[in-house]
C-alpha cells in the first residue's frame, strides 16, 4: 500500500501537467488552519480542495468539518485515496 506522500506526489505531478490547472500542497504550520485539506488549487477556473488519505484511513472529524465548509462555499471537494479518485472528483 502506498504511503500518503506517494499518493499526494502522484496527484500533484499529474495535475501540474494539465493546462489551466494550479495545485499546491498545504503544509501544516502555525499560520495554517487545522484540518484544512492537503491539496488546493484551481482547474479550469474552479477551486478545489482535496484531502488525501491512505486506503482504510478516514478523515478526522475536523477534516470532515473543513470539507463541509468548503463545499458550502461552492468549492469542489473530496477525500481521495489515489490519483484515479482525484481524477474522478475533479472530472478529468
Amino acid at each position: 500500500m502506498p504511503l500518503e506522500k506517494q499518493i499526494v506526489d502522484s496527484i500533484v505531478k499529474h495535475l501540474r501537467s494539465i493546462p489551466q490547472c494550479i495545485v499546491r500542497k498545504r503544509h501544516g504550520s502555525a499560520f495554517g488552519l487545522a484540518g484544512d485539506p492537503d491539496l488546493y488549487g484551481s482547474i479550469g477556473g474552479h477551486h478545489f480542495e482535496l484531502e488525501v488519505k491512505r486506503k482504510g484511513n478516514p478523515p478526522t472529524p475536523l477534516q470532515e468539518a473543513r470539507l463541509v465548509e468548503w463545499r458550502a462555499a461552492g468549492v469542489i471537494v473530496g477525500v481521495v485515496h489515489s490519483l484515479q479518485e482525484a481524477r474522478e472528483v475533479l472530472s478529468i
